[in-house]
């Protein structure tokens, strides 16, 4: 569990460093979102509950989503967010993907919902860093 707490903490990190990312609570304490440009590109909920966390993104790339679902636990996101790309993704599971991995899914996500600046500005930083 410890594990999984540690991998959600880097992961919200890297979410928020992204170009204008916002982080909200749009349905309580419980459902930690973070969004750019108004819109979601991440669903985080919460890492201190009874449960291990988890996190959704939205992979539109196939191959990506195909990847994403071979991960133990892995399933379509509820609330019809699955027919959308959404991918919910458990952290406690043995065989969990690693952090890097997730963060660059949720990078992924975030491309496919910021507007272009937000897009351009990311590059521009990936650039700059080699």
């Amino acid at each position: 569990m410890k594990a999984a707490v540690r991998k959600w903490q880097k992961v919200r990190e890297f979410a928020l460093r992204l170009p204008e990312a916002v982080e909200e609570f749009p349905w309580g304490p419980e459902d930690r979102v973070v969004k750019v440009n108004k819109k979601i590109f991440v669903f985080l909920g919460n890492s201190d509950g009874p449960q291990p966390p988890g996190l959704s993104v939205k992979l539109k790339d196939e191959a990506l989503h195909g990847h994403a679902m071979t991960f133990p636990g892995a399933e379509p996101t509820g609330y019809g967010l699955g027919r959308a790309g959404w991918v919910f993704l458990p952290l406690g599971e043995e065989g969990a993907p690693p952090a890097e991995v997730l963060c660059e899914w949720v990078e992924e996500s975030y491309r496919t919902v910021a507007l272009k600046r937000h897009v351009k500005e990311l590059d521009a930083r990936i650039g700059a860093d080699g």
